[in-house]
């Protein structure tokens, strides 16, 4: 009865809060009304950055500056995000090692030799300055890092408590249907039972790391790591490269000369299976990208209604809760569907001939 009036009062609170948030957050110092522009906060806040935003906007933002890390032909360059001012227009210069920077639309830009001020086109792109290799410790790579520690704090926690006791107890008695459920359900239903078990450390990692980047992305001003292509696209080759090498020979001869086909149809089919080596992880980079990116998206248009609406906030946000709710759900489930998809296609790959 406490937990449901503390959730009751939490939603509540909430409701009534955000309103207010948004009405403060649509003027000025002034208190004058500004223009509110909805795709440009959306993107702001499913786009990676080079450092971690809080709150606020302009110069009374809020954010926790990391590491710039750059790679010139003068060689390695490094240096605090803070530096920048929080301008992304490519008005405030950085000066390191006799270089100019400037920082526009989320790239970093060397300025030309001798150029100290910027030239922009028609659509505020620069154009005196060139993109450096750009390594630094952005929002999303430090949210990996968090996902990762995490995961591993979780599963050495667990590696402890079964040498001290085999009867899971607590926190570990929490997480054994989770791993039970990989390791049975995905890994050993769907691969060879004499094969499997190699997989389960991929599979259980594989799990975890998106499921957790998952719900940190649903955190107030969490990252968006695995709405990122880059992210998605990882894990998808990891995939793909698993796959493949685990192929046996039954697994290559039904791709490249399918038996019990006649060879027409053989040579017809080999091209097509053999594109299917890579729309296969192909489908499940953009699954994994699109749904998380596209959760966000619908929660922040969402609360976006707010501000362009101020009469909509409490049915703006009773939609918003309701989507967020759904997100824990769809968190769980892309992260099941790209592993039990994964656990799929080892398993055709080690399948062995029935003769």
């Amino acid at each position: 009865m406490i937990a449901k009036k503390s959730i009751k009062n939490l939603i509540l609170a909430v409701l009534f809060a955000l309103p207010l948030f948004a009405t403060a957050s649509g003027s000025t110092k002034e208190g004058e009304e500004k223009e509110f522009n909805v795709v440009e906060m959306i993107m702001h806040h499913i786009a990676d950055s080079h450092e971690w935003h809080l709150w606020g906007e302009g110069d009374d933002s809020v954010s926790i500056p990391l590491p710039v890390i750059l790679y010139t032909d003068n060689g390695l360059v490094t240096f605090m995000s803070s530096a920048f001012h929080h301008d992304d227009s490519g008005k405030e210069i950085v000066t390191r090692n006799g270089m100019n920077f400037v920082r526009n639309h989320g790239k970093i830009y060397q300025l030309n030799a001798g150029e100290t001020s910027v030239k922009l086109d028609d659509e505020k792109h620069i154009l005196n300055g060139v993109k450096p290799l750009d390594f630094s410790i952005t929002k999303n790579v430090a949210s990996m890092f968090i996902s990762i520690i995490l995961i591993l704090f979780i599963f050495i926690r667990i590696a402890r408590s079964y040498k001290k006791s085999k009867v899971p107890t607590g926190f570990t008695g929490l997480m054994e249907p989770l791993i039970l459920f990989v390791r049975d359900d995905i890994a050993k239903s769907l691969i060879n039972e004499k094969k499997y078990m190699k997989y389960v450390p991929y599979l259980l990692t594989l799990f975890f790391f998106i499921w957790v980047n998952n719900l940190l992305g649903l955190v107030p001003t969490g990252a968006n790591l695995t709405g990122n292509i880059a992210t998605t696209m990882v894990l998808a080759v990891l995939t793909l490269l698993i796959v493949n090498f685990s192929g046996n020979a039954h697994y290559w001869k039904h791709i490249f000369w399918m038996p019990g086909v006649p060879t027409p149809m053989k040579l017809i089919l080999a091209p097509i299976e053999f594109i299917g080596i890579f729309t296969k992880p192909f489908a499940l980079m953009i699954r994994l990208f699109a749904n998380i990116t596209a959760g966000h998206i619908i929660i922040l248009s969402l609360v976006s209604l707010i501000f362009i609406f101020q009469w909509a906030g409490t049915p703006s946000m009773l939609l918003a809760i309701f989507i967020m709710i759904l997100e824990f759900v769809v968190a769980f489930v892309q992260a099941y569907i790209f592993t039990f998809l994964t656990a799929l296609f080892i398993g055709m790959a080690v399948e062995e001939a029935h003769h």
